[in-house]
């Protein structure tokens, strides 16, 4: 095979990827459009403007060769602390083409977080949007030994831009194979301090093809709009490696994601596949019960992070027209690996493996379930994380012969789909028989006062657990002990009697990670 080139034989299913011996991914994703005539094509747009294909590759060598021209090695790590613009793909495709390892990390943190990811990939270089730069630089004034390099991206200082600017416009691809480490995410931290999942050249790749292609159909036609940011796993794939992989447009934006402006950008924009997250399609929703904003360019919805409740899913089909197309995914598997599909979406459940993955249900023997019972999820995925960075004794206990546990209780029903039951850390044991807190929270979000919901495990005075919901209430409704009863009333008959709430607080707002997950724990602190 040419070096850097992948076949995909789809021929099989799933596709067959192969790999040529000498790969670095940012060939395919990145070089391969000008090679197949698409330079003149717009890759990104943004409400500053649009990038084409000739400009993306154009910008990402110039990075590349800055950070080369910076003294950097191969291997060094790159701290990412960049908005969604097109200097994010600029950076992290030029680090890896130039053979450095990007790190993009989540820009909503505060300086302590940022010292310990620092201090914990030894970073050599640290570059930040000037939004963040009181965050990042407190971090590294504290940080001994700091990394080497440091830069804004832009403004008055010595800057990324200006070193952009004046840097070569060709950079050749440094040598790699698919399973060399390419870039890291850091885990969002729902079930404490967030980890450093390794990921290797072939794996987005992987994903693009088996989830974006296979699975939602995904073309170069299409238009991608994500609400999740980049600095994830589900966002990288969303709005930069499933637009890239496929020759679509990507639409970035580095503002929050309000109802409002993700019904402005899909009416300007008009993008084809939607990835959001339940409490965004809920808040949509809220919105869409007084406007009619123009969303006739969807043709899918994607929602991940949290399982999406059934009420959600049907009230925005009755709304829209269109299914949500719910699914599962991990930092460390990269994306989704469990899915509902066009055509075949299900209200309640995560849905199948996508190609490429397996799935398996054990119990706490290591043993296979019976269909319907409730076990430990564990995936097996060509995207997987090779480790965890730093904590050998952590990538032993979870990965286990090419399978991840994933910390989510799951059963298998009669048709094959998979039903999310929450993280096993997050299960009760109420009255000696395990209950999800998942069901709980789907049965208050599918009352009319309710926007969102948490439940966790709370002891009472005779040292048993049961359930503690906190809730957030629609626009309209005022929190009363008249609601609270009428919202335990409603679990009662809804659910199995001795599921329902024992205690019920409304409250402003819930403990989430980035990608919307709720820190449950936080909440049981």
């Amino acid at each position: 095979m040419t070096p850097n080139t992948v076949n995909v034989d789809t021929t099989t299913s799933p596709a067959t990827l192969t790999f040529a011996e000498s790969f670095n991914v940012a060939v395919p994703f990145i070089d391969r459009h000008l090679t197949e005539g698409r330079g003149e094509r717009v890759a990104i747009r943004t409400m500053d403007g649009d990038t084409t294909y000739a400009g993306l590759a154009e910008g990402v060598n110039r990075a590349g060769n800055a950070l080369l021209d910076l003294g950097l090695h191969r291997g060094d790590r790159v701290l990412m602390v960049v908005k969604d613009s097109p200097v994010f793909p600029f950076l992290f495709w030029g680090a890896i083409k130039a053979g450095l390892v990007p790190i993009p990390v989540n820009t909503l943190l505060h300086a302590k977080d940022y010292q310990h990811m620092i201090a914990d990939s030894e970073a050599a270089c640290v570059i930040w949007s000037p939004e963040f730069a009181d965050e990042v630089k407190f971090a590294l004034s504290v940080s001994s030994p700091g990394p080497r390099c440091k830069f804004p991206t832009e403004g008055n200082e010595d800057n990324f831009a200006t070193r952009m600017a004046a840097a070569a416009i060709t950079l050749d691809p440094a040598p790699a194979s698919a399973s060399d480490d390419c870039f890291w995410l850091y885990t969002s931290g729902s079930t404490g301090a967030p980890k450093g999942a390794v990921h290797a050249h072939r794996d987005m790749v992987v994903t693009s093809q088996n989830y974006g292609v296979d699975t939602l159909g995904a073309g170069a036609n299409d238009v991608y709009l994500s609400a999740a940011k980049l600095f994830f796993a589900y966002g990288l794939g969303n709005a930069m490696t499933f637009p890239f992989w496929t020759g679509g447009q990507a639409i970035l934006w580095h503002g929050r994601s309000t109802p409002d402006a993700m019904f402005e950008h899909i009416e300007k924009f008009r993008p084809t596949i939607y990835f959001g997250v339940p409490t965004l399609f809920a808040s949509q929703l809220q919105t869409l019960a007084n406007t009619s904003p123009d969303i006739s360019s969807l043709r899918v919805c994607v929602s991940a992070g949290e399982p999406l409740p059934a009420n959600i899913f049907e009230r925005w089909e009755a709304r829209t027209n269109l299914q949500i197309l719910d699914g599962i995914g991990t930092t460390e598997n990269l994306h989704i690996f469990i899915s509902n599909r066009p055509g075949d979406a299900k209200t309640g459940v995560s849905g199948k493996p996508v190609p490429g993955c397996e799935a398996r249900i054990l119990d706490d023997e290591e043993q296979p379930v019976a269909t319907g019972e409730v076990g430990h999820l564990l995936i097996r995925s060509q995207s997987l994380t090779s480790r965890y960075w730093n904590l050998p004794e952590r990538t032993a206990a979870v990965l286990q012969d090419g399978w991840i546990r994933t910390g989510d209780s799951y059963y298998q029903d009669e048709d094959g789909y998979f039903i999310c039951c929450g993280r096993s850390d997050d299960m009760l044991k109420v009255g000696g028989i395990w209950v999800s807190p998942v069901e709980i929270e789907s049965r208050l979000i599918a009352h009319d006062a309710v926007l969102e919901a948490a439940v966790v495990g709370r002891a009472d005075d005779d040292e048993l657990i049961k359930a503690e919901a906190f809730v957030i209430l629609n626009s309209g409704h005022t929190p009363t002990e008249e609601l609270a009863d009428e919202l335990t009333a409603f679990c009662k008959t809804g659910l199995a009697r001795f599921k329902y709430p024992r205690w019920l607080h409304f409250v402003d707002e819930l403990p989430k990670t980035a990608t919307g997950k709720i820190q449950r724990f936080k909440l049981r602190a």
